[in-house]
């Protein structure tokens, strides 16, 4: 592990000023969001100065579906727009970050790696930590010159259904929900199954990050992962309820250099299907 490595996605409150103050400044984004299981508005009229907002689950999701599951990718041409209104620019390094820990703002990381962006980054720790820094704060969002940046889909590695599966034989496959969620149990009349995919090793989102915010340094990352058998020598994939947890895991992973798939669908894509297996308990199975 080296700090070059974890440095190519995740940039301290430090390394992002001084990349603002230098010759080739970064467009930055501020993943707001209403939060889909307590209905709180991330914005809170305090931002890195310049941020561009942009929005967590229509930004960088697409429209629910049986098969996509609930929060699917974006259609291209969608995120081309609005990536174009941002003022994104291929040969300008892009910074995004949230205020809850970075649990959002993963995904827009992932999404616009996704659609060829070669320079994307996460602001560790988030607006939280860019504040206790004592860094500059702004108020009102940022106003970009428009550009006319070209996205094409599949940069990044993703997972389908079967691929989860077959992964969670011959590779990793880990489950970043929270614990109760992996171990399921009964399901209510009508609900999708409640558990696993068979194989799959639970490792909760936040356990990638320290209790005030940043994530874990890359020794104890390092070592949660070969625990689980993560250590870079047989592929990973990672998946969630549906898809934005999973990201976390698939940025914490790129800081210490192992490459992961996202099964992008995730849990509630796999549950839509009752022909496929579901494990309960909190064993693999």
């Amino acid at each position: 592990m080296t700090d070059d490595r974890r440095a190519r996605v995740l940039l301290t409150p430090a390394q992002l000023m001084a990349a603002v103050v230098g010759d080739a400044p970064p467009t930055i984004l501020a993943v707001q969001s209403v939060s889909p299981y307590t209905g709180r508005i991330s914005e809170r009229g305090r931002r890195v100065p310049g941020a561009v907002d942009a929005e967590a689950y229509t930004d960088f999701c697409g429209p629910p579906s049986a098969t996509g599951g609930q929060r699917p990718l974006p259609d291209i041409a969608a995120l081309q727009a609005n990536a174009r209104r941002w003022g994104l620019r291929r040969d300008r390094m892009v910074v995004v970050y949230d205020d809850d820990r970075n649990m959002t703002a993963a995904r827009a990381w992932w999404v616009l790696r996704w659609a060829g962006l070669p320079d994307v980054r996460v602001l560790d720790g988030g607006l939280p930590a860019w504040l206790a820094a004592g860094m500059p704060v702004g108020h009102a969002p940022g106003r970009p010159m428009p550009s006319v940046v070209e996205l094409s889909p599949g940069h990044m590695p993703e997972l389908d259904a079967d691929a989860c599966l077959a992964l969670a034989r011959r590779g990793v496959l880990l489950d970043a929900r929270i614990r109760p969620n992996y171990i399921g149990g009964r399901a209510a009349a009508g609900q999708p199954a409640r558990g696993h995919i068979p194989g799959a090793l639970s490792v909760p989102a936040h356990d990638n990050f320290t209790d005030p915010g940043p994530f874990a340094d890359g020794e104890t990352l390092a070592e949660l992962y070969r625990g689980l058998g993560a250590d870079g020598t047989r592929p990973v994939g990672v998946y969630c309820g549906a898809g934005m947890s999973a990201a976390v895991t698939v940025l914490a992973l790129a800081a210490i250099g192992i490459e992961a798939g996202l099964y992008v669908g995730s849990w509630s894509a796999w549950a839509s299907d009752s022909r496929r297996p579901v494990a309960t308990g909190a064993s693999p199975g």
